[in-house]
């Protein structure tokens, strides 16, 4: 599974662990994507058993929808907050990294000409 796939399925399972009353339009909007979008993310954890779908009435007498994590669905959830956390430290350490660098170009800009015209020398 893709790192932007996966991404989404942690932000689905965070967003309903903790609003599990959200419509989906509100759960499309939370996330920024589609409501198309959002309706396939939600099949696709429904479909492998990490959510069960109840229905109910809400205030307005309207059928809606109460999405609740399963226990397959909390391990799940857990596994991949670690895999998103690692990820994450990973591009912050190469971002301050990055950042480190372009301090130097700024602090030594003669230095930094210097290496570039020497590079395009070779």
């Amino acid at each position: 599974m893709s790192d932007a796939k996966e991404d989404l399925r942690f932000r689905v399972l965070r967003l309903l662990e903790n609003n599990p009353n959200l419509s989906q339009r509100q759960i499309a909007q939370a996330l920024g994507v589609s409501v198309g979008r959002a309706n396939y993310c939600l099949k696709a954890v429904t479909e492998v058993g990490f959510i069960k779908v109840k229905n109910f009435r809400n205030s307005q007498n309207k059928l809606a929808y109460a999405y609740t994590l399963t226990p397959k669905g909390i391990a799940e959830k857990t596994a991949l907050t670690m895999r998103f956390l690692k990820r994450k430290t990973h591009e912050y350490n190469a971002l301050k990294h990055e950042i480190k660098s372009l301090k130097k170009e700024i602090k030594n800009p003669e230095k930094h000409s210097a290496q570039i015209q020497k590079q395009d020398a070779q």
